[in-house]
């Protein structure tokens, strides 16, 4: 049998897949991050099914659930926020069912990035002003960051960045960041992204996190910093330019 890795989306029940939705229902056992997944989802699976919330669950407990429902013959479905091919600690799972010889799949899901821009009503590409979408964290009470991915240094490249689970962190990031953006700089949290409780901050390096200070966010939230959050007057693309050949 299976192990599917769903992801659910940013938090919103109805921003699942299809195909997500479809694989979840037809799981006998599902997994899932009870603090981030949102619990209407567990409806669409079968009647009957194994339930686990992981949340207090270790690596080795999530992965003798794995093995011993491929062992019983079930299909899983394991649940994660967000898209699961972006911080979502898929890669030592994986890891570990390849050698406990239990096949897998991925089913994407909409990411974190993608949500926040919908809710702020933004491309994060935009002609002449950014094309570079940089997805990062800073490392704090979390494994450490690689050589060379610090703030510091993705923030030379002017480029948007796009901060997961840093927004307790916001004034430092914003330190971080002012050399290279300066106070000036667009900057935007939200928070529980597509959900009737989502926050959108909207604001500059300069302000943004006595902003997030004042409304209390602390988690499942984004920082977005670059040029692109407040373009205007850029030129057209050339995806539909008159001077296409077509």
């Amino acid at each position: 049998m299976t192990v599917y890795f769903i992801g659910a989306g940013p938090g919103a029940a109805d921003l699942i897949t299809v195909r997500g939705a479809r694989t979840l229902a037809a799981c006998q056992v599902c997994l899932y991050a009870g603090s981030l997944v949102p619990s209407e989802l567990l409806a669409d699976c079968p009647p009957g099914a194994r339930l686990v919330d992981t949340a207090r669950l270790d690596l080795d407990a999530i992965t003798a659930e794995l093995v011993r429902a491929h062992g019983e013959g079930h299909d899983v479905a394991r649940l994660h926020s967000g898209d699961p091919s972006v911080f979502s600690a898929v890669a030592e799972q994986m890891r570990r069912l390849d050698a406990a010889g239990v096949p897998y799949e991925m089913v994407p899901g909409v990411p974190a990035f993608a949500a926040a821009a919908a809710a702020l009503k933004r491309e994060l590409t935009v002609p002449t002003v950014g094309q570079t979408v940089v997805l990062t964290r800073i490392a704090r009470q979390a494994t450490p960051m690689p050589p060379g991915e610090d703030l510091a240094t993705l923030g030379r490249s002017g480029a948007l960045l796009v901060l997961h689970l840093a927004a307790r962190y916001a004034e430092e990031v914003a330190a971080e960041l002012l050399p290279h953006y300066g106070a000036d700089c667009p900057a935007a949290v939200v928070a529980f992204a597509g959900r009737p409780e989502e926050v959108v901050l909207r604001g500059t390096l300069a302000d943004i996190a006595q902003q997030v200070t004042a409304a209390g966010i602390s988690k499942t939230a984004v920082i977005l910093v670059g040029r692109v959050l407040a373009a205007a007057g850029f030129r057209d693309s050339h995806l539909y330019s008159t001077e296409r050949s077509r």
